[in-house]
């Protein structure tokens, strides 16, 4: 099963696909990792992209798509792939498209996570991080982890500890709404993306603002 997933950050795509990847026994491929993959073992496509990352420029999607479609060859992919992170505007779908047809790999399934922006936000701003474990889930905008109140102080849910914080690039607003800018333009942006994949493939829309739970459940019933 190959799958495409889309989702605004602050809306759980990282943890639903880690579930489909885990059920499905698909590797979770991300175009950061296949980025430093190809740089740390300095291949031709790997050199051609660090001359651009180190001039701070963006990689350029004629050395991103045949890196991407290299590593959809790899013995690991031959049972299906969980593509995320790419492609995030229409014209990267469109090349990506034509790529995987050109090389007759078949595209299964695109996920989309659907959030409203104001609610992704907040999502994003209401991170805590616990001293003792920052895997301990604390959000101060979701009701089904938000941090317990003891003797008036606020503490981890999960442990207690009293010391919660938050990432600074977690309350940088400006670097959010840039991200969901890019994400939420239906016209040139991720979400133009989905809806070119909609006339294309089967996509599962599914509903982020409930718990992670209900929207695992959801997807899974969706794929079948």
């Amino acid at each position: 099963m190959n799958i495409l997933i889309f989702g605004p950050n602050g809306s759980g795509k990282g943890t639903q696909g880690a579930i489909v990847q885990k059920k499905y026994g698909v590797p979770h491929i991300e175009t950061g990792v296949i980025f430093r993959q190809n740089i740390s073992k300095k291949t031709p496509l790997g050199e051609k992209a660090k001359a651009f990352i180190d001039r701070g420029e963006l990689v350029p999607d004629d050395i991103t798509i045949p890196m991407i479609l290299d590593r959809l060859k790899e013995d690991d992919c031959k049972k299906g792939w969980l593509l995320d992170g790419f492609p995030r505007n229409l014209a990267q779908a469109e090349a990506l498209w034509a790529a995987l047809q050109k090389e007759k790999i078949d595209l299964d399934y695109v996920i989309e996570i659907n959030l409203d922006r104001e609610i992704a936000k907040n999502r994003i701003m209401g991170r805590r991080l616990c001293k003792i474990d920052n895997n301990h889930p604390n959000n101060i905008f979701i009701d089904a982890i938000k941090p317990h109140e003891h003797d008036g102080k606020t503490v981890c849910r999960v442990c207690g500890c009293e010391e919660l914080s938050a990432r600074a690039d977690d309350q940088d607003t400006a670097a959010i709404d840039k991200r969901h800018g890019i994400y939420y333009d239906t016209k040139t942006g991720t979400l133009a993306a989905v809806n070119y994949f909609k006339e294309r493939v089967k996509v599962i829309s599914v509903d982020g603002s409930v718990g992670v739970k209900e929207v695992t459940e959801e997807l899974m019933k969706k794929l079948g």
